[in-house]
């Protein structure tokens, strides 16, 4: 029998297209060779899609495709160009679409829309659930209606109207494009000559930008898996992994810390934090998955002040990195799922969703 074929897609147009090779480098890796065959295709910058040998991209070491920018060239060198749509209308009902693909023009709807007009199965969020996630004034909008405690924010699209919301704040603030991940052209603003710089960088990636109050905070995290209606006892059910704490060694948890310094932070797994905070961590994970319209998986960030114990949500990551040190993967391996079997599960989560939507009636005559 004909093993079900998983389509990884990595690059992309983003600027977190690099991360993505990383990313995708896992995934393959640790997609189980017994149930499925992995194809691996890239999208370059120009949107083409390209057909890539999976063993080529494991040849590649994690830091250079993070650091050279022949990488990518040696990836696609004499790859086939592939026709988008002809190849997901190709794929079978148990074959499924696993795009690991970060930030804008891939993790933040525009992607999973042609997903589901192909009627591919594929891993991860939907088109909603991905477009709220990835606007962080829509997640925070969300999150307002759904009660959840946040740190006090606003958007701005030019300096002046960053300078009148951090001025309102109070400094530090922290000044972020509004529609970007892996912390690129966060900046960290300690008093208002630097409101103006940080805006330009924050813009050279969207068109709005985040303003946010900096607290003395701990950053925590949780990883979320599962069918957020799936009943209780069903296998499938949405669960939230045990906590993690980044303890940057820089001013805050930035790209390079991410990804490139080896020594750019600790990773402290399990989270020293109370049993009650903890739980309170998760629970609110948990609700924030629900309210946006989450599917299969997401890393969920909060803030806990370092004084007051307070938890603050923070943002959801509904891609999050699948790189060796990434957080998710490893926070999922902490409480008792190893990376293998945590693939397989958003493999199955992904056919689960397209089995129940071809249920669906489209015929509003048929009864």
């Amino acid at each position: 029998m004909k093993r079900p074929l998983v389509l990884v897609l990595c690059g992309g147009r983003s600027a977190e297209r690099l991360v993505s090779l990383v990313s995708a480098r896992c995934v393959a890796a640790s997609l189980p060779a017994e149930r499925f065959r992995a194809r691996l295709v890239h999208l370059g910058l120009d949107g083409s899609w390209a057909s890539v040998p999976t063993a080529r991209l494991l040849r590649e070491e994690p830091r250079a495709l993070l650091c050279d920018p022949s990488a990518v060239r040696r990836l696609r060198a004499g790859a086939p160009r592939l026709d988008p749509w002809r190849l997901l209308t190709s794929l079978g009902d148990d074959d499924c679409v696993f795009p690991v693909l970060h930030g804008p023009m891939g993790e933040d709807g525009t992607l999973q829309g042609m997903l589901e007009l192909s009627g591919a199965a594929y891993v991860g969020c939907g088109v909603y659930g991905s477009a709220a996630a990835m606007d962080k004034e829509a997640t925070k909008r969300v999150a307002e209606q759904a009660g959840l405690p946040q740190v006090p924010w606003a958007v701005a699209r030019d300096a002046k109207e960053a300078a009148a919301a951090a001025k309102r704040f109070g400094y530090p603030v922290f000044i972020k494009p509004a529609r970007m991940g892996s912390s690129v052209g966060v900046v960290k603003v300690k008093g208002p000559a630097a409101v103006a710089a940080a805006m330009r960088e924050a813009l050279r990636y969207d068109d709005k930008a985040l303003v946010e109050k900096g607290y003395p905070v701990r950053e925590v995290e949780t990883a979320v898996l599962g069918d957020p209606w799936a009943s209780e006892g069903d296998r499938f059910a949405l669960k939230a992994s045990i906590c993690a704490e980044i303890a940057p060694n820089a001013e805050f948890y930035d790209y390079t810390a991410k990804y490139i310094d080896p020594d750019g932070a600790r990773l402290i797994i399990p989270a020293p934090l109370p049993a009650r905070t903890a739980a309170r961590v998760r629970e609110l994970a948990l609700t924030a998955f629900r309210a946006l319209d989450l599917y299969g998986l997401a890393r969920v960030d909060f803030f806990v002040h370092k004084h007051t114990g307070k938890v603050f949500f923070n943002e959801p990551n509904t891609l999050p990195g699948f790189t060796p040190i990434s957080m998710s993967p490893r926070l999922w391996r902490e409480s008792g799922i190893p990376t293998p079997r945590l693939v397989e599960t958003l493999v199955e989560l992904g056919l689960r969703r397209a089995r129940a939507r071809r249920r669906l009636s489209a015929d509003p005559r048929a009864r």
